[in-house]
């Protein structure tokens, strides 16, 4: 069985300034305020959801059906310019793709539409269970078709809801340093088998993931692997 590739969706596939510039313009907040509260929300290791804390907006549940009508789902300009070449170009690589996340059911036709080509495309509001638990990357190997875990190469920008579960779920965990999940944290965590500033990177170096393993001979980008 070839390899596979298992790629987040937010600062992953999806530049998400967009999103979050909508959450401050239907706040009414200047985007700058936003956008530094953010940043303090994940110095602190907090989730994203507390950067509504920090602002004093304590009802910011109710204004999720105006930030997505007025976000409008994924469109062309919100992927990065990476995105489809890199997933191309791991595909001509002999790499099996799959892209799992966390993110509203409605995403997976977004990104379809917008010529994702990938063997397996689900968001945790379809698959019931959100990443970091255990059962989100359960679930992603059930859809994958059961493959050995070390098998998959799980790419995605955050330590704590990317590198470290997938890494604990017997995947080689990718961490991609881009976005404020990537560049805010210093050092690269113990557990990430490659580190990348960009998926053109990964492309190039996601062999690396399996480097010195007695199997990687046979894997894709090396001598008798699949084409």
């Amino acid at each position: 069985m070839a390899r596979w590739v298992c790629l987040d969706v937010g600062e992953t596939l999806i530049d998400e300034t967009r999103v979050w510039s909508t959450w401050a313009d239907v706040l009414g907040l200047s985007r700058l305020t936003f956008m530094a509260a953010f940043g303090v929300a994940i110095e602190r290791g907090g989730e994203h959801r507390d950067v509504f804390e920090l602002l004093r907006v304590t009802d910011w549940r109710r204004h999720y059906p105006a930030v997505e009508a007025r976000y409008g789902g994924f469109r062309p300009e919100d992927l990065y310019p990476d995105a489809l070449p890199a997933v191309a170009g791991l595909r001509r690589r002999g790499y099996r793709i799959a892209v799992l996340a966390n993110q509203p059911a409605a995403r997976t036709a977004e990104l379809r539409a917008l010529g994702l080509e990938a063997e397996v495309v689900a968001m945790s509001d379809e698959l019931g269970v959100q990443k970091p638990d255990p059962a989100f990357f359960d679930r992603a190997l059930e859809l994958m078709g059961r493959p050995d875990p070390h098998d998959v190469a799980y790419v995605g920008d955050r330590i704590d809801n990317d590198v470290l579960p997938s890494a604990a779920a017997g995947m080689r965990a990718v961490w991609l340093r881009r976005g404020p999940w990537g560049v805010i944290p210093r050092e690269p965590p113990p557990q990430a088998s490659l580190v990348v500033d960009s998926l053109g990177e990964l492309v190039e170096r996601v062999g690396e993931c399996w480097a010195g393993d007695a199997a990687s001979a046979s894997g894709p980008d090396r001598p008798g692997g699949r084409p």
